[in-house]
C-alpha cells in the first residue's frame, strides 16, 4: 500500500472490521477448546497455544481487513532473558506480541486472567498478572514473578512502559514498573517502536488496510542509574516511534 493509496469508504471498512471482530471471537473460542490438552503441560505448552492463537488472529486480520505487519531489528533480541518494552498504541500489539517474541512472558492486569478459558492460557503461558489497585504489594509480586520467569525459564519479560494505550503523537508518562524491573533483574531492555495506531487507533473500531511496522531497537545495557535509564528509554522509543509513524503508508 503506497502513501497515495485511496482509503476505502468508511462504511466498507466498518463492515470488514465487524466481520473481523466476529471471526476473532469465534476463532478464539474454537482455539481455546481445541487446545485444552495444552493446559495440562508445562509453561512452554501454554506459550505454544499463544503462538497458535496470535498467528490465527493476525491471519484473519490480514485476510478480512487487509492489515499486515513487518518486523525489523529482531536481531537486537538477546538469546537469553531480557526485558522487552514496546510502545503501546493499539490492541494490535497485545495480540501480536505472542508471535513477535519467542519465550515471552507478558506483564498484564489481573482481570484478563479471569476471562473464561482464555485466562487459563494466559496463566499457563507464565504471564505475570498484577492487581493494579494493590500498590507496593503488586510491585513486589511482579518483581518476584519476573525473577522466577527470567532465572528458571530464560523468559523475555514484556511490559508496556506507558501501562496503557496512547494515541498517535501522544507521549504519556512511563510507569515505575519498567524501572523497577530493570533495576531488580539486572537485564538488558529492548525498546520496541511501532506504528500500529495509524491503522488501528486507540479505542477505535475500524481497522484500516496497510502494513504495521514493528522495530526492535538496540538494547539498553543493565547497570545504568534509574533516571539515566528512563531518559534513554523514552528518547529511543519516542524518537523511533515518531519516525515510523511519519513513514506509515496508511491509505488517505
Amino acid at each position: 500500500m503506497t502513501a497515495k493509496a485511496k482509503r476505502p469508504p468508511n462504511w466498507l471498512q466498518a463492515i470488514r472490521s465487524a466481520l473481523f471482530n466476529l471471526a476473532m471471537y469465534v476463532a478464539s473460542a474454537l482455539i481455546c477448546i481445541v487446545l485444552l490438552p495444552l493446559l495440562l503441560g508445562p509453561m512452554r505448552w501454554g506459550q505454544l497455544a499463544g503462538v497458535i492463537w496470535s498467528g490465527s488472529i493476525l491471519f484473519l486480520l490480514k485476510l478480512i481487513c487487509g492489515l499486515d505487519h513487518r518486523v525489523v531489528g529482531r536481531e537486537h533480541l538477546p538469546a537469553g532473558a531480557c526485558i522487552v518494552a514496546p510502545k503501546h498504541h493499539s490492541t494490535w500489539e497485545t495480540m501480536a506480541i505472542y508471535t513477535l517474541v519467542e519465550r515471552r512472558v507478558a506483564v498484564l492486569k489481573r482481570e484478563l486472567t479471569w476471562i473464561p478459558l482464555f485466562g487459563w492460557y494466559l496463566l499457563r503461558a507464565g504471564s505475570i498478572s498484577i492487581d493494579r489497585k494493590a500498590g507496593p504489594k503488586a510491585l513486589r509480586e511482579m518483581l518476584k514473578q519476573a525473577r522466577d520467569r527470567a532465572e528458571n525459564h530464560a523468559a523475555r519479560i514484556v511490559i508496556f512502559p506507558e501501562g496503557t494505550r496512547t494515541a498517535v503523537g501522544v507521549s504519556a508518562p512511563y510507569h515505575p514498573g519498567i524501572a523497577a524491573l530493570y533495576s531488580h533483574l539486572g537485564l538488558p531492555v529492548v525498546p520496541v517502536a511501532l506504528n500500529s495506531g495509524v491503522f488501528w487507533g486507540r479505542r477505535t473500531f475500524i481497522k484500516w488496510p496497510g502494513t504495521i511496522t514493528v522495530e526492535f531497537l538496540e538494547p539498553i545495557p543493565p547497570g545504568l542509574k534509574r533516571d539515566v535509564f528512563m531518559a534513554l528509554l523514552r528518547e529511543r522509543l519516542e524518537t523511533a516511534t515518531a519516525r515510523l509513524v511519519s513513514e506509515a503508508t496508511a491509505p488517505k
